[in-house]
């Protein structure tokens, strides 16, 4: 197993952990903290190990974090889709 997929995998760790955790802003500060940390991660791994599996390991981690994926997702529906408020 290559380095950037063992620190995809320690990513991964560290996010389910994180997750267990009691938060009061509804882990939202250690989301942004794990999406800067992942961004480079997966940057590393789509490098080194092709663009498929930067592809799986991008589904990975929409999985862990899929929040922050589900309120982009709405704010671009909301900003381009082309409806009035």
């Amino acid at each position: 197993m290559t380095l950037s997929l063992t620190l995809a995998a320690a990513w991964a760790v560290l996010a389910n952990v994180l997750a267990m955790l009691p938060s009061r802003d509804n882990h939202w500060r250690r989301a942004y903290m794990l999406i800067a940390i992942g961004v480079p991660i997966l940057g590393y791994v789509t490098y080194e190990n092709g663009p498929w599996i930067g592809l799986l390991v991008l589904l990975a981690g929409m999985s862990l974090l899929r929040w922050p994926v589900i309120y982009a997702a709405r704010w671009i529906g909301r900003t381009f889709g082309g409806r009035t408020p």
